[in-house]
């Protein structure tokens, strides 16, 4: 029931026309793109059109939120391409299947959370990045392929290309200004397509790239030797396609989160993405995982519900069937009108007007995520060497907040407050704001506005009451926090905590 509820929208107040026209115009725009992708990587056409529909329509149902869009997304095909030259594309079926049991073990370890590490700057980076590369990609309409060779087009032809495109980004954009019962991008996908019909206009169409004509998805068990041999080779391409495919898709539904002002389902959508990929293993689909042009689509056409996912994927698969002659007529122009329209609204403009005012830090971050998204098209490398950099400038900067503010009582008792993070970074720091020589018999170091970390911590801690007690003082540590007494005792049976272990030093948690 719950299931049902989720597929036809009942939960939810639906507007059904604007579902349907989003879903086929989200349809129009991932037939291109997921053929380009197969023929890129060397499979046969059709596998990138089945990988779309079950992508879409297993995501749809069972993703982690409303309006999400999956396909055979190009980041994740990227992965394939050299698994695919060298052992062919059993062996691709074996890994993308691979790689959806991974990404549902995921799921089921909840461990889709962890994207909210990802910072701001790391998201404008892979945002931008992305927008680059959907953009550029595009330029690859404006040639065709003449005696085995790729040749941009001249003259005519690439003044019809470039008209055409012209028109339909007017049409995206004016239309809204007028009425937004409609779509704008079916709306300039059509019209378009009616001035070619009409006027019998010579230029690049869908079916120039490869054929779209086919079956229902055939059930085919990948052909290859059961072994580990073939495992060990299999095993690395399925997990960084799982990884990858995790990334875009999770990034993608934290996007969506922002733009919809809702909150999405990042383990069930592990779990609907690994689900979605084992079938593609198994019905001749090239994989794939959540597509941001596709989704701002999507949304920019209205959708709100799963409806729209529904429809578009069942549309690829009406066009597998029945509609390739119509749809092979569809002329490029107006698609690659429509991406370069996408690319434009996915790029994160916010983040060049708020440049000035960034930290130096997180433009640095911005800028690599966004270079390597571009030049590597690596999208899980560039988020996680984006991660890896801000933490580490995280760390750095809280090594410098470690303070220690000193001062004798009327008793004679040296007073250390501390200020800021004890860590692994702030450790060295830590051990030179003490005199353990000159100090009083009796000294209080006082944690109130300081929390104990780590392991390195603790090794500190341990460290410098070893100094004070070889030197006959008396260390008392104040306002320790109950997480902080735990970490001590559970160390004790890897160092050797004297602080707890010496009745000279107490532990004073609610003393003032």
């Amino acid at each position: 029931m719950k299931v049902l509820f989720n597929l036809f929208d009942l939960t939810q107040k639906v507007n059904y026309k604007t579902e349907i026209l989003a879903g086929l115009t989200v349809a129009m725009t991932m037939i291109p793109e997921s053929l380009s992708f197969a023929i890129l990587a060397g499979f046969p056409p059709l596998v990138g059109l089945y990988g779309a529909f079950i992508m879409g329509f297993v995501t749809s149902i069972f993703g982690g939120r409303p309006g999400l869009i999956s396909g055979g997304a190009g980041a994740t095909v990227i992965v394939l391409i050299a698994l695919m030259k060298s052992y062919g594309i059993e062996y691709v079926f074996g890994a993308i299947a691979l790689a959806g049991i991974i990404q549902i073990i995921v799921g089921i370890l909840k461990l889709g959370k962890f994207i909210r590490l990802v910072p701001q700057p790391v998201m404008y980076g892979f945002v931008n990045g992305l927008a680059i590369i959907i953009f550029m990609s595009q330029w690859e309409q404006f040639k065709i392929v003449s005696n085995g060779q790729t040749e941009w087009l001249t003259g005519t032809p690439f003044l019809i290309m470039a008209g055409l495109v012209v028109l339909t980004i007017a049409i995206v954009v004016l239309l809204p200004k007028i009425t937004k019962v409609i779509p704008s991008s079916l709306v300039a996908i059509l019209v378009v397509f009616g001035i070619v019909m009409l006027f019998n206009i010579d230029t690049k169409q869908v079916e120039d790239i490869a054929s779209v004509s086919g079956s229902l998805p055939p059930f085919h068990v990948p052909n290859f030797p059961l072994t580990f041999e073939t495992l060990k080779i299999i095993f690395p391409f399925g997990l960084i396609m799982a990884a990858v495919g995790l990334t875009e898709g999770l990034l993608t539904l934290n996007l969506v989160d922002e733009i919809t002002a809702t909150k999405g389902n990042s383990n069930r959508e592990c779990l609907a993405q690994g689900s979605a990929n084992i079938l593609n293993g198994f019905f001749f689909g090239m994989g794939g995982c959540p597509m941001i042009a596709q989704t701002l689509v999507n949304l920019s056409a209205g959708s709100r519900a799963r409806l729209s996912g529904i429809v578009a994927s069942l549309s690829i698969l009406v066009i597998i069937l029945v509609g390739a002659p119509v749809i092979g007529k569809l002329p490029m122009a107006a698609l690659t009108g429509v991406m370069i329209m996408v690319a434009i609204g996915t790029f994160e403009w916010t983040s060049l007007r708020i440049f000035k005012r960034m930290p130096k830090s997180d433009i640095f971050v911005m800028i690599v995520v966004t270079l390597i998204t571009v030049f590597l098209h690596n999208l899980a490398l560039a988020v996680l060497i984006g991660v890896i950099i801000s933490a580490l400038v995280f760390a750095w900067d809280n090594a410098k907040r470690i303070r220690a503010r000193k001062h004798i009582d009327a008793t004679g008792v040296k007073h250390y407050e501390i200020y800021g993070p004890l860590f692994f970074g702030s450790v060295t720091g830590f051990a030179e704001k003490f005199d353990v020589l000159t100090d009083p018999n009796e000294v209080i170091i006082d944690f109130a506005e300081s929390r104990v970390v780590d392991m390195s911590a603790i090794e500190a801690l341990n460290a410098i009451t070893l100094r004070y007690h070889k030197e006959g003082k008396k260390v008392h540590l104040r306002h320790l926090s109950e997480d902080c007494i735990v970490l001590l005792k559970n160390a004790e049976a890897i160092i050797d905590v004297n602080i707890m272990q010496d009745p000279t030093y107490k532990v004073l948690v609610n003393e003032l």
